[in-house]
């Protein structure tokens, strides 16, 4: 069963990389051009996620747990987590897949992003983790805080999201100038066709709740996660410990294979080396996500999507301290000219992307 990890990952890999989804670029274009189309597609992936769960754990297909709020590490890690992001040009997941198109600098902040996050959860940093994961709240879920049935919190969360998704779909829509298809059918639409933010959130979404039932099922008890299989990946290269392989890892990998398929077949596959600066720029961005992600029991997907949906306080925590984040690192981070260019969908500004664009609504 540990091997629907890697399908699973294949499917989720090929979506962020034609999707050119990552949650870096949903956050910082609220702060940097105020554009949401990205965010409201991540907000809704929240909503139809937390719909699934809510179904699952009813149902009892799944039966969720919750440990009391490691309140001060959530909030400083998920700080150094956002800061991070805007620094190696992408979130965890974004990592795993801009190293896929040939990103040499993901390359770096990835495998420094694995590094970091073993030597936190089972190296020498270990005790600084377990200590500020100590410092806890008696607090779970919102529901539990409340008192209140899940299903008035999801329906609050679903009324949020349509309303954005509402609001994005009736805007006036941009008119840029395209090639003309080379491609037809299904070929088409899978590798020329720009895929809208939120088409693309349907289908992550799908992969998010799909993950629950399948990752139980290898005896792996949590839905999509990138921080510990990395670090368990990184772990098993260096002692060689195979019980570190589980439906994790392969979930990581899977992504790194599907978003190499989807830009090998898409033509966008280069092997892109940056300068100097964007190099230690991704260093150091790939240090502080596994740190943070490690404090913070999370990134963007394992917290800020994965917990959200679960309606835990964790999650919704580490979301707003990560969106903190990515605000002070484009405001007093990110180079100057980065900060001026026109928008883009793009994950790393500082690398080239292919001509084809994203129309979003």
């Amino acid at each position: 069963m540990a091997l629907t990890g890697l399908l699973v990952g294949l499917i989720f890999g090929f979506a962020l990389q034609r999707g050119r989804f990552c949650v870096t670029t949903a956050f910082r274009d609220m702060w940097q051009t105020k554009r949401s189309s990205y965010f409201t597609a991540f907000i809704a992936i929240i909503a139809i996620q937390a719909v699934g769960v809510a179904v699952l754990d009813a149902t009892g297909v799944v039966h969720l747990t919750h440990k009391a709020l490691p309140w001060l590490a959530v909030a400083v890690g998920s700080l150094i987590f956002g800061v991070a992001m805007v620094l190696a040009a992408g979130c965890a997941t974004g990592t795993w897949y801009r190293a896929g198109e040939g990103l040499v600098g993901s390359w770096i902040a990835l495998v420094l992003y694995g590094a970091s996050a073993a030597a936190m959860k089972y190296g020498p940093l270990a005790p600084l983790n377990d200590g500020l994961r100590s410092v806890t709240a008696p607090a779970t879920t919102i529901p539990a805080t409340f008192h209140i049935s899940p299903w008035i919190v999801v329906a609050v969360l679903v009324i949020v999201a349509g309303y954005l998704v509402y609001r994005e779909l009736t805007r006036p829509r941009r008119t840029v100038a395209t090639l003309p298809p080379t491609r037809t059918g299904l070929a088409h639409l899978l590798f020329e066709k720009p895929w809208h933010p939120l088409a693309t959130a349907l289908i992550i979404s799908a992969v998010a709740i799909v993950a629950y039932p399948l990752s139980f099922a290898s005896g792996r008890q949590a839905g999509l996660g990138i921080t510990t299989p990395s670090a368990n990946l990184a772990n098993w290269f260096a002692t060689g410990d195979s019980t570190r392989i589980d439906w994790g890892v392969w979930l990581v990998l899977g992504i790194l294979f599907g978003s190499s398929i989807a830009a090998l077949a898409s033509g966008e596959f280069r092997v892109r080396v940056p300068d100097a600066g964007t190099a230690i720029r991704s260093a150091i961005g790939g240090i502080g996500l596994g740190i943070g992600a490690s404090l913070a029991g999370g990134c963007t997907i394992g917290n800020s999507m994965v917990e959200t949906a679960q309606l835990a306080w964790q999650g919704w925590l580490a979301f707003g301290f990560t969106f903190l984040g990515v605000g002070l690192a484009v405001r007093y981070l990110q180079p100057r000219a980065a900060r001026s260019v026109p928008h883009t969908l793009t994950s790393a500004p500082a690398a080239p992307e292919p001509a084809r664009v994203p129309v979003s609504a």
